[in-house]
């Protein structure tokens, strides 16, 4: 969870100023955790807070919790941070009274699941998880087949896999990933939508030789980069692990209650 945390605030002062190049300074005083932190920390108290619920159970029961513990953290963190940086229909949804899916396949889908991929006990919950906390807004094809990928390359990183079988399954059920970032690099543009960043996002992992440079390839794309750096971040963390540099500075950047969940969260998945 922290990769993706880290991803988001390296991306974020070049969201609205892209950087086409992988020479920048990782974390400057304009850098700041936006929505995409947050939601990933509610991802992951939700998850923390269901089984509280429902210990050592994976029965129906248990992933109705899921749902229900999703809205109501990603709701809760939302309003507590209303100048995160959300997208106009997902703003509408953490204020209503009534919360409902909006057919949505933007790619706030997959920057948030990452707690998913480290949670699940088999690749197959991976997916079913993926697809009760995205579902409660992104309930379109794009916006779940995005976070499943996600979801699915995080739990193989973290179970052992290399690159070359993690991109074979992508390829195979999710997306096409022949291509190479310096060919697209020039002209990417900025695209919020799934199927427009979560393969340039993978592709950011499968391309680099360390959770450094993973960074540093997401944000060197331009476009929406504080997700792409998410996405491309938790995959990362899940391969390569995280400098312990890295996980401090990015937690210098968070307040006493969202380092708490940090806390908390590897304190679960330990």
């Amino acid at each position: 969870m922290i990769g993706a945390i880290i991803g988001d605030i390296i991306g974020s002062r070049f969201e609205f100023n892209n950087k086409k190049t992988k020479d920048f300074e990782l974390f400057a005083k304009e850098c700041r955790p936006t929505d995409d932190s947050l939601m990933t920390l509610a991802i992951a108290k939700a998850i923390m807070e269901a089984e509280k619920i429902i210990r050592d159970s994976r029965d129906e029961d248990y992933y109705t919790h899921i749902e229900k513990m999703t809205v109501l953290c990603m709701q809760e963190l939302g309003r507590k941070y209303p100048d995160a940086g959300f997208g106009g229909m997902f703003f509408k949804w953490l204020f209503s009274d009534n919360p409902m899916p909006y057919n949505s396949f933007g790619n706030g889908a997959a920057m948030r699941i990452s707690p998913v991929g480290f949670a699940a006990k088999t690749e197959e919950e991976a997916c079913k998880l993926s697809k009760i906390v995205t579902g409660v807004t992104h309930n379109h094809k794009e916006g779940l087949k995005g976070a499943e990928a996600v979801a699915v390359a995080i739990y193989m990183a973290r179970h052992g896999a290399g690159k070359d079988e993690i991109k074979k399954k992508i390829e195979e059920n999710y997306y096409d990933l022949d291509f190479r970032l310096d060919d697209i690099r020039p002209s990417y543009q900025f695209d919020v939508t799934c199927q427009g960043s979560v393969p340039q996002a993978i592709k950011a992992f499968l391309e680099s030789i360390s959770f450094e440079d993973a960074i540093r390839n997401a944000v060197s794309l331009g476009g929406d980069s504080d997700t792409i750096g998410a996405i491309t971040g938790g995959i990362a963390e899940a391969y390569y692990g995280v400098p312990g540099e890295f996980k401090e500075k990015a937690l210098s950047y968070l307040t006493e209650d969202l380092r708490l969940i940090v806390k908390e969260w590897y304190d679960f998945i330990a």
